[in-house]
């Protein structure tokens, strides 16, 4: 069971995305607080995944987010927003948020997209990608630091992180390797290590920084 608190200031969205995804035979959303509750919250119920609002007009999105990178059990956050584009959503992503989608996500691919979150995925909303990603990725082009850091990877290493960068789960991109998920899991970690980022979002904008992955619209 993937145990989800979903934080809103609005109870029209937290009460929507609850009937939701309880639908789900796999999925339990444990609590549905406002942005003032949402630490105090997460300590108690230690969810799997937390879908935050970016912006909350009691107490900032990313403010939570930070807050929640420093617990000792970390749950996955994906932000949630209403915009096409926002600014807050590179500095999320830097902040250690595992991707982000609009609150009008087809109710349908809702829980699918849980999933894919608990599962190790990366998930970012086809419908934003394209502004928001390439966006910062046009910011953001790759130093030489970075290609230094990328040339350490092996080549399964290398593997490993572009099919990650597609925003494969590890069971995924194990049967896309024939290797099993404890050995996807051991190489995803050396990535991250070796390429000095927090989380698979990070690596993914690394892998595209640096020419391994394309920027979404470009493949």
């Amino acid at each position: 069971m993937i145990r989800v608190m979903v934080v809103d200031d609005e109870a029209l969205i937290r009460l929507g995305f609850e009937l939701i995804l309880n639908q789900a035979e796999d999925v339990e959303v444990v609590a549905t607080v406002g942005g003032g509750q949402a630490l105090a919250a997460v300590r108690e119920h230690r969810p799997d995944v937390v879908l935050l609002d970016i912006r909350m007009p009691d107490v900032d999105g990313l403010t939570i987010l930070r807050q929640v990178m420093e617990l000792p059990q970390l749950p996955v956050v994906a932000m949630l927003t209403t915009f096409d584009s926002d600014e807050y959503i590179a500095a999320a992503l830097r902040a250690g948020a595992s991707g982000f989608l609009l609150k009008d996500t087809d109710p349908e691919q809702l829980a699918q997209l849980v999933r894919s979150l608990a599962a190790g995925g990366v998930v970012l909303s086809p419908k934003v990608t394209g502004t928001v990603v390439s966006g910062f990725l046009d910011r953001a082009t790759a130093d030489a630091g970075e290609a230094k850091l990328a040339a350490r990877l092996t080549e399964r290493e290398r593997d490993i992180l572009v099919l990650l960068a597609e925003g494969l789960s590890n069971a995924e991109i194990g049967q896309r390797v024939h290797l099993s998920v404890g050995t996807v899991k051991d190489h995803v970690s050396a990535v991250l290590a070796k390429l000095q980022v927090a989380n698979r979002v990070q690596a993914a904008l690394f892998a595209q920084r640096v020419g391994l992955f394309p920027p979404p619209g470009n493949h």
